[in-house]
């Protein structure tokens, strides 16, 4: 019996002998087969073989050899409760990530900065809201009062959506500059602000568009160059806006009697000047900008994840009932009938002890898994409310519970990005984190004017106000549990 007919070929080929560093050829994973040249044409498929050999794939442009797996990626932290993620092209894997050295340290450094300028003053809005109260808006109602800061976190969360997308494209350099210069511009011109819609439009709007670029870029580039210490590194940056939170309301208490309201909004402009420029100067991305034409499916996909929508969900219910304490702890001590002298201090006394809560919390994540010590503090957060600030009546158990609200709720804005990046591609993480800020922002903009419609019709009394802000909080922890069971069940194990 004659043996089958080879066809002829006259195109002639030689087996390319380099590689990448790391990296393996599909071809020269299945099979041992030399690596051909682009678009040539290998005969030997076609050759008599016995019939169980595995012909080689003929195709040389597979997700094999787009996306190659690193030979060390077995070797470094992987995330998803020990499953590791998909690897992607170079300076995406886990081993491409610096996680140190003087450039990544500069951007967290940079980033602590931004952050203090930025989130800083939004810890302060007790501090808005009980001077406009007691000053230029006395005629308004404290709920009505609440709208100018709940816009101010609402815009300065919810335009992530868009930074985000922009941070991707573009990198954080231009937007940093622009933003920096709106969110001074808006610092001037609430020092010139007296009527309600001049402060809504300058606090409110302006400078909290410009707050918006600069806490996005801060945030988003400081992922890019960590990955086992990712959660330790943004906890270090977001302490920033605890120091903020304990100096910021101090400075405004003793500079406003002595200076007015308008010089200490310019003090506070030159100063963000100062440390958002600092910020240009060291915050940058890793990892070049992707231009990319807009499609409306980039804020839908991730809509389709369970586990991303769990996460959006639990977002918006901590942040729903997160800044009614800082917006209402002051007014409500003084219904309580707390010394004078001491509530000043307690937007402080919140703020100091969520140092060590923003940072410790990023620490554990990195080592215990993020999601699980998610799942602690927002719990902790809604109990502790329950417990502990609905029956207080005195000065210390209002004290002590500001300082462990303080530590439980200070490790949420450190912790919320990195859990979003950990099941999310790095190149679309601007807007994935977008995404979550954004309905996080909606719990923010609705959580303290409802809290001050609770309080009005309760003729002034807060327990209305107490139990929405435990229960909603506690709500979160119940959606982070479904994220943390939706990847790794109910078994204990790091996720």
């Amino acid at each position: 019996m004659s043996s089958p007919t080879q066809p002829k070929f006259p195109i002639s080929h030689k087996s390319s002998q380099s590689k990448m560093p790391g990296y393996e050829s599909e071809a020269s994973t299945m099979g041992g087969a030399s690596e051909l040249p682009k678009d040539s044409f290998d005969p030997s498929p076609y050759q008599s073989r016995p019939s169980f050999q595995r012909i080689p794939s003929q195709t040389h442009s597979t997700n094999a050899n787009i996306f190659p797996d690193p030979e060390n990626v077995i070797e470094a932290d992987m995330e998803k409760g020990g499953v590791a993620p998909p690897s992607g092209p170079p300076g995406f894997n886990p081993a491409d990530f610096p996680d140190g050295g003087l450039e990544a340290w500069l951007v967290v450094a940079g980033g602590f900065c931004a952050l203090f300028s930025t989130f800083g003053l939004v810890n302060c809005v007790g501090v808005f809201v009980n001077y406009y109260v007691e000053g230029p808006l006395s005629n308004y109602s404290s709920s009505t009062v609440s709208w100018i800061t709940s816009l101010q976190v609402f815009m300065m969360s919810g335009l992530n959506a868009v930074m985000g997308r922009l941070y991707d494209s573009y990198g954080p350099r231009y937007i940093l500059y622009i933003g920096t210069l709106t969110y001074v511009f808006g610092m001037m011109m609430l020092s010139l602000s007296h009527e309600y819609y001049q402060i809504i439009l300058s606090q409110g709007i302006v400078s909290a568009v410009g707050m918006s670029a600069v806490f996005n870029c801060a945030t988003n580039s400081v992922m890019g160059w960590f990955f086992k210490k990712r959660a330790a590194a943004l906890g270090i940056m977001v302490s920033g806006s605890s120091l903020g939170g304990v100096v910021l309301p101090i400075m405004m208490n003793h500079l406003i009697p002595k200076i007015g309201f308008g010089w200490t909004m310019r003090v506070l402009g030159f100063m963000f000047l100062a440390l958002c420029g600092f910020a240009c100067v060291t915050v940058k991305s890793r990892l070049p900008p992707r231009k990319k034409p807009f499609h409306v499916m980039e804020y839908v996909r991730p809509l389709r994840e369970p586990t991303f929508v769990c996460i959006v969900c639990a977002a918006f219910c901590f942040f729903w009932g997160m800044f009614l304490p800082f917006n209402y702890i002051e007014l409500q001590a003084k219904e309580q009938g707390i010394s004078a002298d001491i509530i000043p201090y307690l937007l402080p006394i919140i703020n100091a002890v969520s140092i060590p809560g923003r940072i410790l919390p990023g620490f554990l994540g990195d080592r215990l898994g993020r999601f699980n010590v998610m799942i602690f503090i927002s719990g902790l957060s809604g109990v502790i409310t329950l417990a502990l600030w609905i029956p207080g009546r005195s000065t210390a158990t209002t004290v002590v519970y500001g300082a462990v609200f303080g530590f439980a709720s200070g490790g949420f804005i450190s912790l919320l990005p990195a859990v979003v990046a950990q099941i999310s591609d790095l190149r679309d993480i601007g807007t994935r984190t977008g995404i979550a800020f954004f309905f996080a922002a909606l719990g923010a903009l609705t959580g303290s004017p409802i809290g001050g419609a609770i309080v009005a019709e309760q003729g002034g009394k807060f327990l209305g106000l107490q139990l929405f802000c435990g229960i909603v909080m506690t709500a979160s922890m119940v959606w982070f549990v479904a994220a943390r069971a939706l990847q790794a069940g109910f078994r204990i194990t790091k996720v």
